[in-house]
């Protein structure tokens, strides 16, 4: 199985993906269809566009973002070249991200020279899809950040046909993205507390602009001159979409809005109506599992999602994990007296530190050492008596 958070996941993408179809997007519209069903559009992929199916279930919401930026690019790749030479997309992406610095995003600083083309690639994309917010609001802005890396899907789009990218394309089009969201929101019939929410999501992803609501009062007033291509116009018509329906339904004068948006960009009623159609059953069909849609209990939801992390973690690291543990003999003995007596706070204090050093040697670990990660700890901590030998289970019996 691929994993994304090992090195050398790309290279065994392509390998395990080497019977790619003859069949080449035949338009933007054509490519823009597949892309949507994804749920790439939206920042939560249920599926790949891939001639092998690849599996969601048991991946981090991290590893399923890397392996949809990897395949989108690659199939804009396909749409604008129409052939298979995943080599040459590989030189074009690494290429493509040499000219791009985001806010925040130091290719240079970060890509070692003697690195393989796919391993920087690796890397550009695993610095794409990262925010810098603690854990908790990381997992409610995850799905606001990843609809907005269709941004640099349509920047390549631009580098493949031209070889460079338009002055400040990706800052231009963030920010009528931005503009066309906030106007939408106020266009709503009611507001609701999504609305707040995800106006914050929105100042914590953005990557090429200072995030501010727009000015404007009407999209007369916007200037859409930077949208020159389909593509372009069918994201935002899509990303309006979806946060006008954050309150659960389209009001008629939220439709208005959408239908003269279409008009001054010149995209047709038919492909409103079935953006309207598309993410009505999308977010119905998914939307226990999208943690902005669950703002009503943010907490429970957050650990809903984190402990099944936590929990593939832990699996994946189990023997690594094991073999640190066994060799702190304090750290176990403290273990075995909580699971049938309150420790007090000094012991508390000693099982938190030893536990967060042993997280220091196991990479994948390092969750629990971000801001917030020590509120995990009893998730991590409910797993260890699963995982020790039968001595230690026989203790807690006693």
């Amino acid at each position: 199985m691929i994993n994304p958070s090992a090195h050398g996941w790309i290279d065994k993408f392509f390998a395990e993906q080497k019977d790619l179809p003859h069949l080449f997007p035949k338009s933007d519209l054509d490519f823009y269809i597949q892309t949507r069903a994804t749920g790439f559009i939206y920042g939560h992929i249920i599926s790949f566009d891939t001639p092998n199916d690849i599996v969601t279930k048991d991946r981090l919401p991290e590893e399923i973002s890397k392996l949809g930026m990897l395949n989108t690019l690659f199939q804009m790749y396909r749409l604008e070249k129409q052939d298979n030479d995943y080599i040459n997309f590989i030189n074009q992406a690494v290429a493509f991200y040499n000219t791009m610095i985001p806010r925040g995003f130091n290719p240079l600083k970060k890509v070692m020279e003697s690195s393989s083309l796919s391993n920087k690639l690796e890397k550009f994309i695993h610095d794409r899809v990262q925010t810098n917010e603690d854990l908790f609001s990381k997992n409610f802005s995850h799905v606001i950040t990843n609809a907005l890396l269709f941004i640099d899907v349509l920047a390549f789009k631009q580098h493949l046909e031209k070889g460079s990218l338009p002055e400040k394309y990706s800052t231009k089009i963030e920010d009528i993205v931005i503009s066309i969201i906030s106007l939408s929101l106020k266009s709503k019939t009611v507001t609701s507390q999504h609305d707040d929410l995800l106006l914050k999501l929105f100042e914590s992803s953005v990557r090429y602009n200072k995030f501010s609501p727009t000015n404007s009062n009407t999209i007369e007033t916007l200037d859409f001159s930077c949208l020159q291509n389909d593509l372009e116009k069918y994201y935002v018509i899509d990303l309006a979409g979806i946060s006008l329906w954050s309150d659960e339904k389209v009001e008629n004068e939220e439709r208005y809005f959408l239908y003269k948006l279409a008009e001054m960009i010149d995209v047709t009623d038919v492909f409103v109506l079935d953006s309207i159609n598309f993410i009505n059953d999308f977010i119905v069909s998914y939307k226990n599992e999208i943690p902005y849609f669950n703002y009503s209990n943010p907490v429970k939801h957050f650990y809903e999602q984190t402990t099944e992390s936590v929990a593939l973690l832990i699996n994946r690291n189990k023997s690594r994990l094991l073999k640190e543990l066994t060799q702190s003999k304090e750290l176990m003995s403290l273990l075995a007296k909580s699971t049938h007596k309150d420790l007090d706070k000094e012991e508390k204090k000693k099982v938190k530190k030893q536990l967060l050093d042993i997280c220091k040697t196991v990479p994948s670990l390092t969750i629990f050492l971000l801001p917030g990660g020590s509120l995990l700890l009893p998730i991590l901590i409910k797993f260890i008596p699963t995982m020790l030998p039968s001595a230690f289970n026989e203790n807690i019996e006693d």
